[in-house]
């Protein structure tokens, strides 16, 4: 058997310039996770999601393509991940089989609410990373990050990927996208090692160390949002209004930068500052769009985090799900703990997890 697990993340800086090519963000990977295991079977496979339903769906294969028994399915970003890898293990000399692959998560709730950490993008790297251990692909980080961010957007059609870069590098990381009109063309014309091996353009993905003195604070308004939804409503505001869009990418990227920069240098009192920065550019771009990103309840749970000396933001595409606050390890959270809670923001008991050296 194999079992492989991968962390959620949380946007901490960064959210929505993120989609346009070469504009970073701060993203991190927390400690609650999608599990995949897979077992070798015979004449026919299943995919099974406690997400979705206790029973597998079954599949079968027709000229070596994956083939579900059912026509209406839940599982597209899976399907997406086993296709393009098992694409590539064809073109590494791999013979194809049958197996049995069951997903467990613990990023949402047990009534099954989402917190917003990402689960479409954690569970599509699973998929690929489980697939490259039962093949023994041997694939690295970046081909691991690159296949799992072709299959995302083979499924969700926009999105920066940040969430999978985050899944597959663990930890505090800088990102920025690559440019996905260039991955579109080279996928007519490469093979997939091709494509993985090749140099995408804009992408950057740097791991960044936290200042021991930092520590990482998370609220949960109750209420889901849909990242795809927003990106596309902000997509198709800014059209209208680009000159001051453009002015909020050129913001947001100096913003950033210099968060980057703070994180290098160690220096709490400068990050929180680009926190508080980055919050008031993101509610520009609400009146700039129309866009609600802060809501109400957000905004309580990051004006309460001020009042307690923390700097604090939606984390995301925001329109609910999670908050971010951070605050230097001397200062005491238990008065912001009681205050969020009065205001029913749920304090997620989450840390930063970053993958184990090898």
């Amino acid at each position: 058997m194999i079992e492989i697990s991968v962390p959620g993340k949380l946007f901490i800086a960064g959210e929505y310039a993120v989609v346009e090519p070469g504009h970073p963000a701060v993203i991190v990977a927390v400690d609650q996770f999608i599990t995949i295991t897979v077992n070798a079977s015979t004449g026919s496979g299943s995919i099974q999601s406690q997400q979705y339903s206790d029973l597998p769906i079954k599949w079968t294969r027709r000229n070596d393509q994956l083939v579900l028994d059912v026509r209406e399915n839940p599982f597209h970003y899976i399907l997406a991940a086993i296709h393009l890898t098992e694409k590539y293990a064809q073109e590494q000399g791999r013979r194809l089989s049958f197996y049995d692959l069951k997903v467990t998560s613990e990023l949402d709730n047990s009534s099954g609410r989402k917190y917003g950490l990402g689960s479409s993008g954690a569970v599509t790297v699973a998929t690929v990373k489980a697939l490259n251990a039962f093949y023994r692909l041997e694939m690295d980080q970046m081909d691991i990050f690159k296949l799992s961010a072709l299959a995302h957007l083979e499924v969700q059609g926009n999105g920066s990927c940040g969430d999978i870069a985050a899944s597959c590098y663990g930890g505090w990381i800088a990102f920025s996208t690559f440019d996905p009109n260039w991955v579109k063309a080279a996928q007519d014309r490469l093979t997939m090692t091709e494509l993985l091996a090749a140099d995408w353009p804009f992408l950057m993905i740097k791991p960044l160390t936290a200042p021991k003195n930092l520590r990482l604070l998370i609220g949960w308004t109750g209420s889901p949002a849909s990242t795809s939804d927003l990106v596309d409503q902000v997509h198709e505001s800014k059209e209208h209004r680009a000159e001051r869009y453009q002015q909020f990418l050129t913001d947001s990227r100096t913003c950033v930068d210099d968060l980057i920069t703070a994180f290098q240098e160690q220096n709490v009192p400068l990050i929180k500052e680009k926190i508080t920065a980055n919050r008031a550019l993101l509610n520009r771009l609400t009146n700039i769009t129309g866009v609600v990103i802060e809501t109400p309840a957000l905004k309580t749970m990051c004006d309460l985090a001020e009042h307690y000396q923390g700097a604090a933001k939606s984390s995301g595409a925001g329109g609910g799900d999670c908050g971010i606050v951070i605050v230097d390890q001397k200062t005491g959270i238990l008065p912001l703990m009681s205050a969020w809670e009065t205001s029913e923001i749920t304090p997620l008991p989450l840390h930063v997890y970053s993958y184990p050296q090898r």
